[in-house]
């Protein structure tokens, strides 16, 4: 939860899909051995469920992240949509001015896509299905690839000195007031936002999937989305919100570190300096109001060379967050830098997360 009263970059995607527009079995299963005696053969009776011990498999993971890459978000029908329907219409239901409430509803929604998760992971896992679903999985909860092309949009945009039209365009990434915003200020915003959700919506669904499978890929999703929707300081939402937020965060702690550790090793790819990356990430992280996006922005900062934080406007609202990184103001070029800064790292997290999946 951000002390500031705005919605999260998500909460505009989010918005998008609602809407109906876009904004943004492998070989070896099943093989037997032949080095050494073959293991017992044990009969499950007919019908049976075999118990969920398995992360998503190397293959599904990259797939499905080469689909994104690839294809982006689906412009109709997307998943993420219709559970943000089914949680608009339970919070009309369910909603209190209450902490009490914020934490039933967030158990029900996640517990609901978790639960949901590991009956598809049960019933394919035998099945031809197997490999399909987790791919489909992995590409529909991933954004790196719509996320990039946004901001390579507001960066059109600038170049093309069309100011109102790239004001317009950098909400579906950004929860600021972009009204008033310069060249510079509109670069900014822009690579905040792609650093931002590099981990949340890369990063993290990533390392998730390694770690708990099909219902770590969905149940994160569905964590974060629920944070988008209400997991921010306004009237309705500073109670009922508590929990989609703290649990937001207690997500994210660890892939958020994850990816701003992958951006600290590739700063080269931008001609940055990992030793220069990792100070300012020592120095300046904690000056951020959010504890996960602090480190991210932090490393890309020092990656690229440039001063994030500042002044932003938020529904009326001004809050001075915290200089990041003792670089020049960025540019406009730098907004594409920060780009391959953002597709390195996803592509190391693919990677990553598949060779280090746990059982």
């Amino acid at each position: 939860m951000h002390p500031a009263v705005h919605q999260s970059p998500l909460r505009h995607r989010l918005d998008g899909l609602l809407g109906g527009e876009l904004l943004f079995r492998p070989v070896w299963i099943g093989h037997t051995s032949t080095v050494g005696p073959a293991a017992p053969h044990r009969h499950r009776p007919r019908g049976a469920i075999a118990p969920y011990t398995d992360a998503v498999p190397l293959p599904a993971l990259l797939l499905g992240w080469l689909a994104d890459e690839a294809l982006g978000d689906p412009r109709r029908g997307h998943p993420v949509a219709g559970f943000g329907r089914l949680a608009q219409r339970l919070e009309r239901r369910c909603w209190r001015d209450t902490r009490a409430a914020g934490v039933a509803y967030e158990i029900l929604l996640v517990g609901g896509t978790i639960g949901a998760a590991v009956w598809l992971d049960r019933v394919t896992r035998a099945t031809a299905l197997r490999l399909p679903v987790r791919i489909a999985a992995t590409w529909l909860v991933l954004g790196g690839r719509s996320l990039r092309r946004e901001a390579a949009a507001v960066d059109e945009l600038i170049a093309a000195d069309d100011l109102p039209a790239a004001r317009e365009r950098i909400r579906s990434l950004v929860g600021r007031d972009p009204s008033t915003l310069g060249p510079d200020e509109l670069a900014r915003a822009a690579i905040e936002s792609v650093a931002e959700n590099t981990g949340d919506a890369v990063v993290a669904p990533l390392f998730w999937g390694a770690v708990a499978g099909l219902p770590g890929l969905l149940g994160y999703r569905a964590i974060n989305t629920l944070d988008a929707m209400v997991g921010h300081r306004s009237d309705r939402y500073r109670r009922f919100g508590w929990a989609a937020a703290r649990v937001d965060d207690l997500a994210n702690w660890l892939p958020a570190r994850c990816c701003a550790g992958l951006a600290v090793l590739l700063a080269p790819v931008v001609g940055g300096s990992p030793a220069r990356a990792l100070r300012t990430i020592r120095r300046d992280a904690h000056r951020h109001p959010s504890p996960n996006a602090g480190p991210i922005e932090a490393a890309f900062a020092g990656a690229l060379g440039v001063r994030l934080g500042g002044r932003n406007s938020y529904a009326g609202q001004v809050e001075d967050r915290g200089q990041l990184g003792d670089g020049s103001p960025p540019r406009r070029t730098d907004i594409a830098r920060a780009s391959r800064l953002a597709f390195a790292v996803a592509a190391a997290a693919a990677l990553l997360a598949g060779a280090t999946r746990l059982k």
